[in-house]
């Protein structure tokens, strides 16, 4: 069968019957091939079409056949030349398919990058802060947890913080209460504050924290080890969610003051911050070195707390502690000062109350502190 080179059925037999019987009229091809004699003068329009048939020039009305050697090679040709210009043809396709593959691709993977963003290593973590902060034109708020700062992470704050303040860049930072306990993290806040950053503290941070211009955040990939690395979230519905968790925090937190002591003001209970944090902290289940790292304090003064705790409930463990506390409703909504009980986000971290500051003015941060 031709049909392949582009010879139907039909002018397949006439061309056979032609070239076998030497040409011939339109009758008599009809007779050898057993076709009606219309359906044989569109076979032989194909075949001259295709240069297999011609009419012939001794005898008029009737047809000669092309060799096959000529005719059928000639048309064989052209159908190869036809595929190899196929073939070029799918081959550019397929460059160009995989061309809009690896773009596809790409984009994606930006567009994953740009949304979430793995940040191993302490370098890679303060140099992704280094640029972020070198964007950041509006705002800057943080969670700084682990009690004191160290004298690395203090010196290393001190050009970003600057430079932002300098760019007029608005900061709001929250420390530990537990930095109290150190007069050099003491007087870097004060530091900050003479900038005319804005510093809070409260009893407990749920990680560490920075949000860019409500674009950008880093937080850690572990809470109780930055150094397992950290993660840059950039998707407008995580950055809501952590910019109302800061608001939250921010506004039941208190100023910073030059005091260098441990801010003791109790709730209608007689509960410090650090207390209602203990007890919260306990509740989940946390072990003395866990309350301690969340408090920012050493592993001692978190087994006071927890002790005096235990003695002003009568409690012998701290299962029995846990159950006479949440009896007592000392778990749940703590009133303020004035006796009205407060719920949501905030009470869950048992944050003191505020001190009265403005919460929208300005604060400092400890940028690349790990």
């Amino acid at each position: 069968m031709l049909e392949p080179i582009g010879l139907s059925a039909v002018a397949t037999e006439v061309y056979r019957a032609s070239l076998l019987g030497s040409g011939g009229s339109v009758e008599e091809l009809a007779a050898l091939v057993g076709r009606p004699a219309e359906m044989v003068r569109e076979a032989l329009d194909e075949c001259v079409r295709l240069g297999l048939i011609r009419p012939s020039w001794e005898n008029p009305g009737r047809v000669r056949a092309i060799s096959p050697d000529v005719g059928l090679q000639a048309l064989l040709a052209r159908q190869e030349a036809d595929l190899r210009t196929r073939q070029r043809q799918i081959a550019d396709t397929r460059v160009e398919v995989a061309r809009l593959t690896e773009e596809f691709a790409a984009q994606r993977s930006r567009s994953e990058r740009y949304e979430v963003e793995q940040l191993q290593g302490l370098d890679r973590i303060r140099d992704r802060i280094q640029e972020l902060s070198a964007d950041c034109t509006r705002s800057l708020v943080a969670f700084a947890p682990g009690g004191h700062q160290t004298r690395d992470n203090r010196e290393a704050s001190r050009p970003l913080t600057e430079a932002l303040r300098s760019r007029g860049v608005v900061m709001r930072t929250v420390y530990l209460d537990s930095i109290y306990n150190d007069p050099a993290t003491v007087e870097h806040a004060r530091w900050l504050v003479g900038l005319g950053n804005n510093v809070r503290t409260v009893a407990s941070l749920p990680a560490r924290m920075i949000i860019f211009d409500g674009e950008a955040a880093i937080v850690p990939m572990d809470p109780d080890n930055s150094g397992e690395g950290a993660l840059l979230f950039r998707g407008r519905g995580t950055l809501a969610t952590l910019s109302e968790l800061f608001r939250m925090v921010w506004e039941r937190a208190a100023p910073v003051t030059t005091a260098r002591k441990q801010r003791t003001s109790t709730d209608a209970r007689g509960l410090t911050g650090q207390e209602r944090a203990v007890l919260r902290l306990l509740s989940e289940g946390l072990t003395d070195e866990g309350v301690a790292r969340k408090l920012g304090v050493s592993v001692r003064t978190g087994r006071r707390i927890t002790a005096e705790l235990m003695a002003r409930l009568g409690a012998r463990s701290r299962f029995q502690a846990g159950l006479r506390a949440a009896h007592l409703g000392w778990l749940g909504e703590h009133p303020d000062e004035d006796g009205t009980p407060e719920g949501g986000l905030a009470d869950l971290l048992d944050l003191a109350p505020p001190g009265g500051a403005d919460a929208d003015a300005p604060t400092g941060s400890r940028l690349a502190g790990r």
